[in-house]
């Protein structure tokens, strides 16, 4: 067995999941390593916040193995859940801030529902925290008080309030302005590495998440089109991964969601 810092921080093997028919992840193996930021990417519907609700143990896989750290995310009970995701940060679309609490609150949320330390002990780390991002500064603001690449930064400082192993970002860049949209990658990129963390992005910004990804995967109908660095990726010659990468409305994955044909739905006749 490889040593816990060899192997990876997180590991699907053939795994399966889906709601009832619908199968969303079809025999799906991959490794996300420690130290790196990997980017889970492709079409919309392909996979990837589920792969993110997977290892927060939100849902359960059918069948393989979803493995944390070495032990497989389904098969723990509540309490070793919950200690698990402990060790996980996460950093929701668009933020997902607590409107009635200030900035400072925010981030000191986790702290006071997890731990037991003494509030200026709290204080001074959610200090660190926020200053970590650019905001210390912003400390007394509510939310609604901040622009959204603001409010993005504060949810990330409050991800990584709890000093996490694992940070996972679901669609960090969206709905951002280009400067907003550049400094919340180089922030990811230079926690990632400042303080030792595994990430995970879940993106459809191409050029900025190549920009700051070790490894690449892409994911469509339900499995893996494409794995490797960023370049890798970019030479694959695989239709579906070509027609992401290089925006084309054209190609394997379709404009219409499968469905009933048109002569089912409007009772016209074939002729």
């Amino acid at each position: 067995m490889p040593s816990s810092q060899a192997r990876p921080l997180v590991e699907l093997r053939h795994l399966t999941f889906g709601y009832g028919e619908r199968v969303i992840l079809d025999d799906v193996s991959l490794q996300v390593p420690r130290g790196k930021v990997t980017a889970l990417m492709g079409a919309s519907g392909g996979g990837k916040t589920t792969v993110l609700r997977l290892i927060g143990g939100q849902n359960r896989a059918q069948t393989g193995e979803l493995l944390f750290d070495g032990q497989d995310v389904t098969r723990m009970d509540q309490a070793q859940l919950y200690a698990a995701r402990r060790r996980m940060g996460m950093l929701f679309q668009f933020g997902a801030l607590f409107a009635d609490l200030d900035v400072f609150e925010n981030v000191a949320f986790p702290l006071r529902e997890h731990t037991d330390l003494s509030d200026p002990l709290i204080r001074n780390i959610v200090l660190m925290k926020l200053n970590a991002v650019g905001l210390r500064g912003a400390r007394d603001l509510m939310p609604s008080e901040v622009s959204g690449g603001m409010a993005r930064r504060i949810a990330l400082a409050r991800a990584i309030a709890l000093d996490p192993e694992l940070v996972m970002y679901d669609e960090p860049f969206a709905g951002l302005d280009p400067i907003s949209l550049g400094t919340a990658a180089q922030l990811i990129r230079r926690l990632n590495d400042a303080m030792g963390l595994t990430s995970i992005v879940v993106s459809h910004d191409l050029e900025e998440t190549f920009g700051i990804a070790d490894q690449v995967v892409i994911l469509a109908n339900g499995r893996i089109a494409a794995q490797g660095t960023p370049e890798e990726v970019k030479r694959s010659t695989d239709p579906l991964v070509q027609q992401f990468v290089q925006a084309q409305a054209e190609g394997p994955v379709h404009f219409h969601y499968p469905g009933p044909s048109v002569e089912q739905d409007f009772g016209v006749e074939q002729v």
